[in-house]
């Protein structure tokens, strides 16, 4: 600044033009306003703030000098002596003027005549045009200020934050005394204004993961709000040399640390964006973390947001509190009861917690008081049975919400349900969540509580009190699990588990919830992503939700869960594809037995996708994996081998096949193009067959796997080699004698599911059996999905499931007549 300074002088000196000067303070703007990230970097948050204003203060000042010397020349009379002087107002008042925010000047004078002071006033505003300044400026007569105070309140809360810059300090002090006329004006009315104009901001800009770091929750006009009315009542300078009675150290010391990050959170947002931005927008958040000096990972970009949160979180409690104190005895009296006030002389942990848990049968709001006392109030270091036991109660209260918000709002969340600690204030950068962890568990039970849809209000208010109590812890814990290296579905499970224990939940309520929380996405991605007309899909899902009532509990979670999500998420496009899911659930909850097929496969592909081998395939082929139709290929065999039968599946072109002659005889085949089953099977008939598999596989293939009671001769493995080849060139039948079965002995139950039917086979083991079932099947274009085949005391007792393909339950009597020879 001094250079700048020498320059100027000497342009003075030299009689340069007034453009010529403004070019040169312009050029030293622009190279200050490149250089700012390497101040920015050594400096603290207000105090960058404060040098920032210095340097402009010293503009204005050498601005002031210029305009002096290009109206009076060599004959320039004391500064004193001309009535005018250059004021700040607004956050460049307070010396907190931020990189690229407007820089609010007042030019406050005397008309006096003889000294023309507006022509001197217009030279100032040209010369600091010509700078490149991105200037707002006020120009009024000392005799104006009150009355210009009186037109609007923005104007006023400005004009109380003046700091005098340059000029006379007699006009200086005449403003000093105008300002404390406008001080004492209507200062009910102002409190009211302000007040009322904060509750406006706070609705438009609530706190998000992309929170205004101006005008939203916690953000600088809340603490800007205590200094006006801190201002207007004490006439302090700061907030600190408020009363201690209001404003304890303690408690200064922590809002003073939150205020200094987010001083330099919005600087970085400026030098980043290179303009007024104050919206921390989450394409901007690694910019500006990296510009505070945290790392690229998610991890310390989550640590970075997480302490924007925090400290936004600790800006709106301690502003509370403190505005409520300073305000008391301006503020009308509640006469609707929607505070809750904390008891006199009873400010322990257990007391406050009881007074809560008893106001939980209807909606209130803490009062400051209240939230002061819970932050001040003795308490064990860790919850003990007493706590558990209170908390307990709360869940069978109507109206939990509204003290979980007090908890929060006092940050005593973590304190009282632990398995929280780790996701309050923790963001979510998915693209999907408004809101951090904490703020969207809380909205998904104030959702659960103010139900809007009277179907699903409906299946709530069926619920017993034990019920509605387990919903709402799972609601409240069900993303507790976020932010660990393992599935937070299973973490937040088990959390429950060992929160729900504590609180003396029933073990068949915890296993539910244990139940909700594991699965509590799968109804909103199974409703928008996956066909819910098809009968795979359906059961897949209620395989998890084997009973109406968990169909209930899961439907009234998931409503929640999407409406704390952010606006507009369960709209009714949402809503009636989860209502058509829950539906379609119903539908299938009396097939039990495919329902535990169904969740068997489910824990199985479970399994599969941890297994070693199926994590060496590509996505591509895990998804064909997981894609297979058959439950009992997933049932029957382990997950290595599954992943050993789709690798020859992959890139097959026509068949292949594997013989076995340990034990007993066993042949694998692995086929695209078809292979005539009736002659390989007539062929082996003098063999007896133990078990059989069919399964369709992916891309047109199949896999069969035959089981024979006993081994061959080693010389007779090259015939069945041979045998097999000719199975995928040989037409026609060998059969040379139909096997008997009777009507009774074959059930075919077309209802087995929506896509699948079956023929189940109850008869006397015969040579050629198997080959008559299969060449029938093929003769008639009927395409087997899966067979399961058991002999048992001479009984063969064998399952055929088949695709509904039109051939099938359309030829039933033909079936019939063909296999019974009728």
């Amino acid at each position: 600044m001094d250079s700048l300074k020498a320059e100027v002088e000497e342009l003075l000196y030299n009689n340069a033009e007034d453009f010529k000067i403004a070019k040169v303070l312009q050029a030293d703007i622009k190279h200050y306003l490149e250089n700012l990230e390497e101040s920015f970097r050594t400096s603290e948050g207000k105090d960058f703030l404060v040098q920032h204003t210095r340097k402009i203060d010293c503009i204005l000042q050498l601005v002031y000098k210029v305009a002096l010397r290009a109206m009076f020349g060599n004959y320039a009379p004391m500064k004193n002596s001309l009535p005018i002087a250059m004021i700040a107002l607004g956050s460049y008042g307070r010396e907190q003027l931020c990189v690229r925010s407007d820089i609010d000047l007042m030019i406050v004078y005397k008309e006096i005549p003889g000294y023309n002071t507006k022509a001197f006033i217009e030279k100032i505003l040209y010369i600091l045009w010509d700078t490149g300044l991105k200037l707002g400026h006020r120009v009024h007569t000392v005799g104006e200020l009150l009355a210009v105070s009186k037109t609007d309140i923005t104007i006023k809360t400005a004009l109380i934050e003046s700091r005098f810059i340059e000029g006379s300090n007699f006009i200086w002090t005449s403003t000093q005394n105008v300002l404390q006329q406008i001080r004492h004006d209507n200062i009910e009315g102002f409190i009211q204004e302000k007040l009322q104009e904060q509750k406006e901001k706070h609705q438009k800009y609530p706190l998000t993961m992309e929170p205004h770091l101006k005008e939203g929750v916690g953000g600088f006009r809340d603490a800007n709000l205590v200094f006006w009315i801190g201002k207007i009542l004490y006439n302090v300078d700061s907030i600190k040399n408020l009363p201690d009675t209001i404003i304890p150290e303690h408690e200064y010391r922590a809002f003073r640390i939150a205020l200094e990050f987010l001083f330099r959170v919005r600087s970085a947002l400026h030098l980043v964006t290179q303009k007024k931005e104050d919206q921390l927008r989450l394409d901007l958040i690694p910019h500006v973390a990296s510009l505070l000096g945290y790392g690229h990972s998610p991890k310390e970009l989550i640590r970075f947001s997480r302490k924007v949160t925090e400290s936004l979180k600790i800006l709106r409690l301690y502003s509370m509190i403190w505005l409520e104190l300073l305000t008391r005895e301006f503020q009308t009296n509640d006469t609707t009861g929607n505070y809750l006030y904390p008891e006199q002389e009873k400010n322990d942990i257990y007391a406050l917690l009881e007074l809560l848990v008893a106001h939980a049968g209807e909606t209130f709001t803490a009062h400051p008081t209240l939230l002061q006392a819970l932050l001040n109030a003795e308490r064990p270091e860790r919850l003990n049975k007493k706590l558990y036991q209170c908390l307990g109660k709360l869940f069978y209260q109507p109206h939990i919400y509204p003290v979980l918000k007090t908890f929060s709002y006092a940050r005593q969340l973590s304190y009282l349900f632990p398995p929280m600690k780790r996701v309050v204030d923790m963001p979510q950068f998915d693209g999907y969540h408004t809101y951090a962890v904490d703020v969207h568990s809380l909205q998904s039970v104030k959702h659960l509580e103010n139900i809007r849809d009277p179907f699903i209000q409906s299946l709530y208010q069926a619920l017993n009190p034990d019920e509605r109590a387990m919903l709402k812890l799972a609601t409240l814990l069900h993303d507790a699990g976020k932010g660990r290296k393992k599935d937070h579905h299973s973490v937040g499970a088990s959390l429950f588990k060992i929160f729900a224990s504590r609180l003396g939940m029933k073990s068949g309520l915890i296993e539910m919830g244990e139940t909700l929380i594991l699965y509590h996405t799968l109804m909103s991605r199974v409703a928008q992503r996956e066909d819910l007309h098809s009968h795979k899909v359906i059961l897949r899902f209620a395989s998890h939700f084997k009973t109406r009532k968990m169909l209930d509990l899961i439907y009234l979670l998931t409503y929640a869960d999407m409406n704390a999500v952010g606006e507009n998420v369960y709209n009714s496009f949402a809503s009636k594809l989860i209502h058509t899911l829950y539906l379609q659930a119903l539908d299938t909850l009396g097939e039990e037995k495919l329902l535990d097929e169904t969740a068997k496969r489910v824990r199985k592909e479970h399994s599969l996708k941890r297994s070693p081998y199926f994590l060496k395939l590509t996505k591509a082929q895990q998804e064909k994996i997981l894609l297979i139709p058959s439950n009992l290929l997933f049932l029957r065999y382990t997950p290595r081998q599954i992943v050993e039968i789709s690798k020859e599946a992959f890139d097959l072109k026509s068949y292949t096949f594997s013989l076995q002659n340990r034990e007993h005889l066993s042949i694998e085949i692995i086929r695209k193009t078809p292979i005539n089953l009736g002659y390989l099977l007539a062929k082996l008939s003098d063999m007896e067959i133990r078990h059989m598999d069919i399964y369709k596989l992916f891309d047109d293939t199949k896999y069969f796997k035959i089981d024979f009671e006993e081994k061959v001769d080693p010389e007779e493995l090259q015939a069945i080699e041979q045998i097999i080849h000719d199975s995928f060139v040989k037409k026609g039948s060998l059969l040379t004698k139909i096997p008997v079965i009777r009507p009774g002995e074959i059930e075919i139950d077309c209802e087995h599911s929506q896509n699948y039917g079956a023929l189940y086979l109850n008869c006397q083991n015969q040579k050629g059996l198997l080959a008559y079932v299969t060449e029938t099947f093929e003769a008639l274009g009927i395409d087997i999905l899966t067979a399961k085949i058991y002999t048992i005391k001479n009984r063969a007792k064998d399952m055929f499931l088949i695709e509904k393909n039109g051939n099938f339950c359309h030829n039933t009597g033909t079936i019939m007549k063909k296999l019974t020879g009728e």
